[in-house]
């Protein structure tokens, strides 16, 4: 009999072209040996040029999908990104509680489109409900931004940043640095306000990264769920996001996605 994988659920919306939400994270978790489960929390009709619609589901219907995975079949740890409003936000932020697993927050707040996924009424939801149930929360700045009003222009102004979101409550941050201009690198701070781990990859010439907040997110939580600490599950995860980036793809005519089956491809 084959054992079991770990068991992580991800709490978040879909994509119809299936370079972001729901479909890049349970590619993810497929590709790093992780069985992934899914909690819907909204539709989007999407694509490689925008977002075209949102429509968000009912919190009796992510409510009863939560525990329907949660008391039958268990979680290992659980991720969550687009929640869209602040009825969303506090629901699962309810139901995170007692469920006895980390937790990896990737407070969603626009595309990489730059369409809004959140609504501007959730963000103190996200601080003071969503962020203080996180083992890891991984904002881009553009987030840090939306949350803690720091805007990070150089490298320098990341572990102000980490501060600003730590004293939100979650344990740890990853500052995801990829907005940054210019450098070679693409350059993360995770920190737990005492330990610091600066994440350094190469940034590839590429611009079909559709998909990567979500897909890191994913990453980080099943190095969790497989029993990884946190600064090695996040590194681990840099590097997975770092090859499927390298490998991303034109789809459509506008962005494309980065390639979650970039190491079994020949």
């Amino acid at each position: 009999m084959t054992s079991r994988p770990p068991l992580v659920l991800t709490v978040a919306g879909s994509d119809s072209g299936g370079g972001a939400g729901i479909q890049a994270d349970l590619k993810t978790m497929l590709a790093l040996g992780v069985h992934g489960m899914s909690v819907l929390t909204a539709v989007t009709a999407q694509n490689s040029r925008g977002v075209q619609g949102v429509w968000e589901l009912p919190e009796d219907a992510v409510r009863a999908q939560y525990r329907a995975v949660v008391d039958d079949i268990g979680v290992q740890a659980v991720k969550t990104g687009m929640l869209a409003s602040a009825a969303l936000v506090e629901t699962v932020a309810d139901l995170l509680d007692g469920t006895g697993a980390p937790v990896v927050v990737d407070p969603v707040g626009v595309s990489k489109h730059g369409d809004s996924l959140l609504a501007e009424a959730a963000l103190d939801s996200v601080r003071t409900r969503l962020l203080p149930r996180a083992t890891v929360a991984t904002p881009n700045l553009d987030e840090v931004a939306q949350l803690t009003g720091v805007h990070v222009v150089d490298e320098g102004g990341m572990r102000p940043a980490a501060e600003a979101v730590l004293a939100h409550g979650p344990r740890w941050v990853l500052i995801k640095g990829g907005h940054l201009p210019g450098g070679a690198d693409a350059v993360d701070l995770l920190t737990d306000g005492t330990e610091e781990h600066w994440l350094r990859a190469p940034r590839h010439d590429n611009r079909h990264t559709h998909g990567t907040g979500c897909t890191l997110a994913s990453a980080i939580a099943s190095g969790l769920a497989k029993g990884l600490p946190v600064p090695e599950a996040v590194r681990q995860a840099k590097d997975y996001v770092t090859g499927a980036i390298a490998a991303g793809f034109a789809l459509g005519g506008g962005i494309g996605p980065v390639d979650h089956g970039w190491r079994f491809e020949a």
